[in-house]
């Protein structure tokens, strides 16, 4: 089994490299129209150059996996702050889109927690499909392969969960086909289990990206050895590999919050797991505070274990 390992957002040991610079809507709104934007077009100019940077960078390090910051363009969706951060810097987010199709990278968004389908407040959902539709217009002008994702969570319970996701079926729909075709649902720390958001996933035809670390700090009541079987199969039909993200908890009593890097033993059992189902690829985005470098640690850490190989700099393969 041959795992390809990524990360989030931002290399670490990369000088200069923030692709989330920003400004807030006060220093904003103290511009005169034609300084505010300027200063939109400059941030978001030097947050693309920035993720070119980092593509370059994972280019050269064999790394296939990549989640763009999701802040590449600052007050994109401020209800207040209407502006065409798409045509001006057309050129740039072009090259971004020529990096990954060339080098055949597997890219994705993660939009933040406000991002909900299963608020009773219509005005939450109107957002969380503006949202959406930022993520997506993004895509498309990078000219991003369809295999390029938006990843998002079920949402809150609101004391009634079966209500809740209720909701999500009638509110989901408001999104366009093509967006939805982008998505993929993971399941959180707190609220919707594995179990719970692949039943989600199933009714909807949409992959479920899996959290091992979630799961722990949020376990379902099936055991995660029958369930694997299925959440692999949602992501079947599509030709996309499947995706799992993997971090470990700071502690045993800080279980949901992330450590600074991977504990290889936190995850070789869901690996071994993993291996059982006869998956032949699949990735693995690493979520720990030390982003690439833990990345990087961890396949280290990995391939000294007899009966791993390291294949380059960004894979492994279990025998």
């Amino acid at each position: 089994m041959d795992i390809q390992f990524g990360y989030v957002s931002t290399a670490l040991d990369l000088w200069e490299s923030s692709p989330s610079r920003t400004i807030t809507y006060t220093r904003w709104s103290r511009l005169s129209p034609r300084e505010q934007k300027e200063k939109l077009l400059e941030i978001t100019k030097q947050n693309i150059e920035s993720t070119k940077r980092i593509l370059h960078y994972n280019i050269a390090k064999e790394i296939k996996i990549y989640r763009f910051s999701s802040s590449i363009v600052p007050l994109a969706t401020h209800p207040d702050v209407k502006w065409d951060y798409l045509t001006p810097p057309q050129k740039e987010s072009a090259a971004l889109g020529r990096l990954v199709q060339d080098h055949h990278l597997r890219v994705s968004f993660h939009p933040n927690a406000f991002t909900l389908f299963t608020s009773p407040n219509q005005d939450v959902t109107e957002k969380a499909v503006w949202d959406m539709h930022y993520h997506y217009r993004l895509l498309e002008e990078m000219g991003m392969p369809e295999g390029a994702l938006i990843n998002i969570h079920v949402g809150g319970s609101y004391g009634d969960k079966k209500a809740a996701v209720s909701r999500f079926y009638q509110n989901i729909k408001k999104l366009p086909a093509e967006i939805k075709e982008r998505m993929t649902l993971e399941n959180d720390d707190k609220t919707y289990t594995a179990e719970e958001t692949l039943q989600v996933c199933e009714h909807e035809e949409i992959p479920l990206l899996f959290d091992y670390h979630h799961h722990i700090a949020n376990p379902s009541s099936k055991e995660l050895k029958s369930l694997l079987p299925r959440i692999l199969r949602t992501w079947e039909g599509r030709g996309w590999k499947p995706k799992i993200h993997i971090s470990s908890p700071r502690s045993d009593k800080e279980i949901r919050a992330h450590a600074a890097d991977v504990d290889k033993d936190f995850i070789l059992p869901f690996i071994q797991l993993v291996k059982e189902t006869g998956i032949q690829e699949i990735d693995f985005i690493i979520e720990a505070k030390n982003k690439n470098i833990a990345m990087q640690k961890l396949i280290e850490d990995l391939a000294a274990i007899r009966g791993v190989k390291r294949i380059n700099g960004g894979k492994i393969r279990f025998k």
